[in-house]
């Protein structure tokens, strides 16, 4: 099996293809959980969906493992409702391991509580959150209190505050060691910085990531499936490999939001598929 073949069993649209697809799905997720890290998908990938449609669509696509956006777990709820709405995915069999993205940038610890309250009563053990410098040092506070992980989430150029990793762990190196990054490969790469490098530089200040493809590693308009454009995958997951990394690889699908069942059934199946060639 090579990398490339895999790539060319991706031709075809539709019902169709996302059955060959779903066939190849049962082959290949065993090889990605034989590497440790939880290979899944940030469900703002399916935000145009409900909670019930969402879930139906991650056991399509055969995913265990989520960062759940608040379209499917909304702030507001009650902790019966979030204890609920957990009760959902776990009956479907799937695990979220974070929440988020949450911008975190009122200076007010009222406000910042309320986030590791509703993580807290969802039961999910970690925030991707998108902070500022002066609220990070009272987020630590609640790390410790509540102990639910952070992990910085870098949005690129037009990022004010944590553009690349870089910026984030400049920052958290000396913090509580729950303190740390979720990398988005995508928005790392239109920084003009290394994204396997970057990855090495993290460590295990790595808690979550981010994936997705550029078909212009500078453009944010030039995202396809993962697979089809210029992200390193395969060296980035040798890079994962290497550190023994075990957090979440999570699939962010931002284009096709109407219709993106067919596009992260390639790109999680292009995933699945590097990492089985990597175990052989």
């Amino acid at each position: 099996m090579n990398i490339q073949s895999t790539r060319r069993g991706f031709f075809g649209a539709g019902a169709a293809a996302l059955t060959a697809l779903q066939a190849e799905f049962q082959s290949t997720a065993q090889a990605a959980e034989s590497h440790g890290f939880k290979l899944g998908v940030a469900t703002y990938s399916l935000r145009k969906f409900s909670r019930a449609k969402a879930i139906e669509m991650l056991k399509q696509l055969r995913v265990t493992d989520v960062s759940i956006k608040s379209f499917h777990l909304p702030y507001e709820d009650t902790p019966e409702q979030l204890k609920a709405a957990m009760a959902e995915f776990k009956a479907a069999g799937i695990t979220a391991w974070s929440a988020g993205n949450n911008s975190i940038q009122k200076d007010d610890e009222a406000d910042i509580r309320r986030y590791f309250e509703y993580a807290k009563n969802a039961g999910i053990p970690m925030l991707v959150i998108a902070p500022t410098a002066q609220t990070l040092p009272k987020i630590e506070k609640f790390v410790k209190e509540y102990d639910i992980k952070v992990a910085i989430h870098n949005h690129g150029p037009e990022d004010k505050h944590f553009p690349t990793p870089q910026s984030a762990l400049k920052l958290v190196k000396n913090m509580d060691p729950r303190v740390g990054l979720c990398i988005d490969v995508g928005h790392t790469a239109r920084t003009g910085v290394d994204v396997v490098e970057s990855i090495r530089e993290a460590g295990p200040r790595l808690l979550d990531m981010h994936v997705k493809d550029l078909a212009d590693m500078k453009e944010r308009d030039s995202q396809c499936d993962v697979g089809e454009g210029k992200m390193p995958i395969v060296a980035i997951f040798r890079q994962l490999k290497k550190m023994n990394y075990r957090g979440g690889v999570m699939l962010e699908y931002e284009i096709h939001a109407d219709a993106p069942l067919l596009g992260m059934a390639k790109s999680l199946s292009y995933m699945r598929g590097v990492l089985a060639v990597m175990s052989a």
